[in-house]
């Protein structure tokens, strides 16, 4: 029985060819032509429950479920794997398309990566353009040489089982990904519009701006005492100078500190003209409709592993307007989120034994606290942050001092991977993502600088700051990933026989929202405490960290918060 197929959809029509693989990826068969690909995966999905290989599951996953509602419960998929392998092996930002991979395979001039699914202006109907493959180089050939290639490629790393698993949740997520943009986030149009008109007014015409900026437009200039526009940070810093308050940016932490009335009202200001501009009416027309916000997830779009969207601000739903996330009638929203997930990670990578001690518990900071700081909170938080962030001035500095002595392993391991990135060197996550090489970020001018050091040693403290933190952001997206995979695997083991199980509609670095009808919100509730055990144990082993998930049934996102 076949565990692995090999899927290729032809150019045009509905049909594609079939090859099923073996454990090492060489063809068991020849392939098998099917008039009607969906129809035929489908098929096989029910029987065999496989794992697919694809080229890239953003590009096929979506054509199938357009033809059978059929959700698929594994898969390899090239481009994400290329991309998580030329990482490992230093080339990052190198092409990661099926023609990349197969480019780099023969020995051939790589093409670059095609933008938005298109290639050289060509529709994205034609899959080989998409994949940037040759004309002449059969797509199914390319997908099972390619695979074997990878399959090689991990089998020859010092940690092979790590990069496996991370391959698979990866592709599990873009699974994820494309299903959750089908079933889109509810969105009450009603809601949202209520929303927006209580905060800025009723809707403008043509353009305009709304009545509630214009107020508080007229309201700064009057305690600024002079005209200037406020979405002019130039006009904004040159009046507030005027008053006498020297401004280093408009940025709001710096208004939060200026100490000037003028400072609160444009802090008020910048807050709704981002819900109007990023999430307003205009934001709904495009991205809201039937009642579901469906955003185009990205996977693993940003370098750390967290995924990124195409538009439409999915990961950055302002609190204001959480209101307008309502689950429909008898239906719930099970919301998830993972607390203090960066420190966890940290005392689970390190073992540090006080530091685990402290992470085994509900609440990890007032743990420490009780540990290492007489009982504050605050402290133990700042301490944590500091230690992970590289921040080292101020209270921070004194507070790292007590971390290196009471949990030595711990701060070792952040500490080496920032001496690794200062020196040009890469680090990795706990499942094997690798951190990009700063080489063409440092400046190559090492005159000093007024403080005494060069610009070169100013970049590289910089870097090793990031590879710092990339090491516990990195490995805390390892366990969202395998968190995802294991609910999604559960949740569709809900689902009555002929009906729709939950689903699965919001995902983030460390929070996980599902759609579920009222009967199953209880099981749902369990079913992300068991997919959260079972992430711990595949990333991280036998550790006593708990990886807590603060999970709450509602009827509206607002009331999860």
């Amino acid at each position: 029985m076949a565990e692995w197929i090999a899927v290729a959809a032809d150019p045009v029509g509905a049909g594609g060819r079939l090859q099923a693989l073996g454990a090492d990826g060489t063809p068991l068969s020849a392939a098998e032509p099917v008039d009607d690909l969906a129809e035929a995966v489908a098929v096989r999905e029910a029987r065999l429950r496989p794992r697919w290989v694809w080229a890239a599951t953003d590009d096929l996953y979506p054509r199938l479920l357009d033809r059978v509602p059929v959700r698929l419960g594994r898969c390899h998929d090239l481009k994400l794997v290329e991309a998580l392998l030329l990482g490992y092996e230093g080339g990052h930002g190198q092409p990661r398309s099926l023609g990349a991979a197969w480019a780099r395979l023969r020995g051939l001039p790589v093409p670059d990566d095609a933008r938005d699914g298109a290639a050289d202006g060509q529709p994205s109907l034609f899959a080989a353009d998409r994949h940037q493959l040759p004309p002449d180089v059969d797509q199914l050939t390319a997908v099972v040489a390619v695979h074997a290639e990878q399959r090689r490629r991990i089998a020859a790393m010092e940690r092979p089982e790590r990069m496996r698993l991370l391959c698979a949740a990866e592709s599990a997520g873009a699974l994820a990904a494309v299903e959750m943009a089908r079933d889109g986030l509810p969105w009450s149009a009603a809601v949202h519009d209520a929303l927006l008109t209580d905060l800025l007014g009723p809707r403008p015409s043509g353009g305009a701006r709304p009545q509630e900026l214009d107020r508080l437009t007229a309201r700064f200039q009057e305690a600024i005492g002079r005209p200037v526009n406020p979405d002019s940070p130039a006009q904004v810093l040159s009046a507030f100078a005027r008053a006498g308050v020297s401004l280093p940016s408009t940025r709001n932490h710096v208004l939060k500190d200026a100490g000037h009335p003028a400072a609160a009202i444009l802090l008020r200001y910048k807050e709704l003209s981002r819900i109007h501009s990023a999430h307003g009416w205009a934001w709904r027309e495009q991205w809201v409709g039937g009642g579901r916000f469906r955003p185009e997830y990205v996977v693993g779009g940003v370098v750390s592993g967290r995924w990124a969207t195409r538009g439409g601000g999915a990961l950055q739903i302002p609190r204001l307007l959480r209101s307008a996330v309502v689950a429909d009638p008898g239906h719930r929203l099970v919301v998830a989120d993972a607390g203090q997930l960066e420190p966890r990670v940290l005392a689970a990578m390190s073992g540090d034994r006080g530091l685990c001690a402290a992470a085994a518990g509900g609440d990890m900071y007032a743990d420490l606290a009780g540990t290492a700081f007489d009982g504050d909170r605050g402290r133990a938080k700042i301490a944590l942050l500091a230690a992970m962030y590289g921040q080292t001035s101020g209270e921070a500095g004194q507070l790292l001092a007590i971390l290196r002595r009471r949990f030595p392993a711990a701060m070792g391991l952040v500490e080496e991977a920032a001496r690794v990135g200062e020196a040009g060197g890469v680090v990795r996550s706990q499942l094997g993502r690798t951190s990009p090489r700063p080489s063409a970020l440092w400046p190559q001018d090492d005159e000093e600088t007024a403080d005494g050091a060069s610009p070169a040693l100013r970049a590289a403290r910089a870097w090793g700051r990031f590879t710092r933190n990339f090491t516990i952001q990195a490995s805390a997206a390892d366990w969202a990933l395998a968190v995802l995979a294991a609910l999604r695997r559960r949740l569709a083991a809900l689902g009555p026989d002929g009906g729709a199980p939950p689903r699965l509609v919001f995902f983030q670095h460390d929070e996980v929202m599902v759609h579920t009808p009222v009967e199953f919100a209880e099981a749902v509730a369990e079913a992300v405490t068991e997919a959260a055990r079972e992430a711990s144990r595949l990333v991280f082993g036998d550790t006593p960290v708990c990886f807590p998930l603060q999970t709450c049934v509602v009827e509206c996102y607002a009331d999860a918060k």
